[in-house]
């Protein structure tokens, strides 16, 4: 199959969020209550039973106040530190390029958390497992738009074949340009090898909340995962081989005549 990529347009958001209701709707997550604290912004953070929220800020151009919102949730890495670092297979690539997750797969170690640059999963301690976005794999494998697209009034959510949605990205980015948003860019295309979820940002990365500006997998995770634990299942081989090796050549160990001897005579 193709890949695919979730196009936001964050210049065309609203913050209407009702891509934020839809994704909790179609996942079957329960509401939980929250507090006001100070901000448009409704949960506080992802959830594990929010998998994306809109977050929203005000920032100064100027002596104008001017409103940012973007949707946050799942990238879905081309080379995703959340694989890399699962010890059981719960997250898995499907045949998209998008990053889904087993639940009945995952045994609740965390890993997954400190291996992702963009702080995505989430932990529920009652079930013991991880949560996030899957791209709504369920609606694409069945030909549907994921459900955030499907919702969003404005346009600000597109989704397609690859190519597509890149060329559809820096179309945009030029037209924004040319409007005097003199920052815009396209976010994504070239971090962890590309991810399946890229923006089209109308101001510079850095006036983005929780957005990093160079989002990479950790050296811990790499070393662990692509260096050394491979050392290890390969000294581990080696020792069973010599083990295998001693065994052919010389046989089964046995205890000396002498030491039987006296044994049986005691």
């Amino acid at each position: 199959m193709a890949e695919k990529i979730k196009l936001i347009d964050v210049s065309k958001c609203t913050g209407c969020r009702g891509c934020q209701l839809a994704c909790k709707q179609w996942n079957q997550m329960p509401a939980r209550q929250t507090e006001n604290f100070g901000s448009y912004q409704n949960p506080p953070d992802l959830q594990w039973n929010t998998w994306m929220l809109i977050r929203f800020q005000e920032i100064m151009d100027g002596d104008k106040v001017k409103w940012l919102f973007r949707k946050d949730g799942c990238m879905h890495c081309t080379t995703a530190g959340c694989m890399k670092a699962c010890p059981s297979g719960a997250l898995y690539k499907t045949d998209f390029g998008t990053v889904a997750l087993n639940q009945e797969k995952c045994i609740g170690c965390k890993e997954c958390i400190s291996a992702c640059p963009f702080d995505i999963p989430r932990h529920d301690a009652k079930t013991d497992k991880i949560f996030k976005c899957d791209l709504c794999y369920s609606r694409i494998s069945a030909g549907l738009l994921p459900a955030c697209a499907k919702a969003c009034p404005t346009g600000t959510i597109s989704f397609g074949d690859k190519d597509k949605m890149l060329a559809m990205a820096q179309r945009r980015v030029a037209e924004l340009q040319k409007e005097g948003f003199k920052d815009a860019s396209v976010y994504g295309d070239k971090f962890v090898d590309g991810t399946h979820v890229i923006y089209v940002l109308a101001e510079k990365v850095s006036a983005y909340d929780k957005l990093p500006a160079s989002p990479a997998i950790s050296m811990a995770t790499t070393l662990w995962k692509d260096i050394l634990k491979p050392l290890s299942l390969i000294a581990s081989g080696g020792v069973l081989a010599g083990a295998f090796l001693h065994y052919v050549l010389h046989g089964p160990k046995k205890p000396k005549q002498d030491v039987t001897d006296k044994i049986g005579g005691e």
